[in-house]
């Protein structure tokens, strides 16, 4: 006898069914995206038709970030020394790998994906499991990539603007490309599944890629909160800027990623210093059209 029924089902999987729905629901709230003029007189495409109900969304979402997320990334910033952290983030990178690979493969880009298959090997063998990046030190760089990117290659549009909570900055088609590939992740069904049945696994690993990927950013973003005259406005349009760009196969100079709907810690080349993209206090007037 089996202790638990063979339909049992974690709550994750469930979660990301609510998920796919409530995105679902949510791009049919709007067909047009609303227009607004700037201080220039120039119309801008804001896509952001539930920008009343986003901005409760993203003042909850700067209240959890301010109490739980900000206090553990300094933590864990002041408790491990950088040589360490870089190979936590290194062997998140490398857990990425079979999902990276899929859609560069979906989105016709085999020199990508061959890159990323070689840095896959390389680094879980030679590189300790991904602790270290050795194809990274050989010349392949890292590079993100995930399924809602494959939805914006195919053509697909991205919907209206959506903060989710905790996660952050989205949109339907994002936010169905993140319910799927949580559901497809190798990793989380291993886990997830028989004989470990281990389903804190993937709970775990999305925490430390949080934290890994909000320490990354702390510097970063307490900046552009400092300069920025609209914050709410300046995250929208960094999300929908590095989201447009990943869509059109740009991997370099990226906008510091603003939130944690897309289930991938940041990019090395992504860590605050002197390189870091600017992003101009007046933000509002920089947006991306839809996709």
């Amino acid at each position: 006898m089996r202790d638990r029924p063979s339909t049992f089902r974690p709550p994750r999987h469930r979660l990301v069914k609510s998920l796919i729905i409530v995105a679902l629901a949510m791009s049919g709230c709007a067909s047009q995206p609303q227009n607004q003029q700037s201080g220039a007189g120039v119309e801008e495409n804001f896509h952001d038709p539930l920008e009343d109900l986003n901005r409760k969304i993203f003042d909850f979402n700067q209240v959890v970030d301010r109490t739980v997320l900000v206090p553990a990334a300094k933590a864990y910033r002041a408790g491990l020394p950088e040589p360490v952290r870089d190979s936590i983030h290194d062997f998140l990178n490398n857990l990425q790998a079979p999902l990276i690979f899929a859609n560069d493969t979906l989105q016709g880009r085999f020199d990508h994906a061959k890159d990323t298959m070689v840095r896959f090997v390389l680094n879980s063998t030679v590189g300790m499991a991904g602790l270290v990046d050795v194809a990274g030190r050989w010349g392949i760089p890292y590079h993100e990539n995930d399924l809602g990117i494959t939805f914006g290659v195919w053509g697909i549009p991205e919907g209206p603007y959506l903060v989710i909570p905790v996660l952050g900055p989205s949109d339907p088609r994002d936010a169905i490309g993140l319910g799927i590939q949580a559901f497809g992740d190798p990793w989380n069904r291993i886990t997830s599944g028989e004989p470990f049945t281990l389903y804190w696994v993937p709970y775990a690993r999305g925490a430390v890629s949080g934290i890994d990927q909000r320490e990354r950013y702390l510097d970063t973003l307490a900046d552009i909160e400092r300069t920025s005259l609209d914050y709410y406005a300046t995250i929208r349009s960094l999300y929908r800027q590095r989201r447009a760009a990943l869509v059109r196969g740009e991997h370099g100079n990226l906008p510091p990623n603003p939130g944690f709907s897309q289930n991938a810690p940041a990019a090395p080349t992504a860590k605050a210093g002197p390189s870091r993209p600017v992003v101009s206090a007046a933000a509002p007037a920089i947006e991306v059209s839809g996709q």
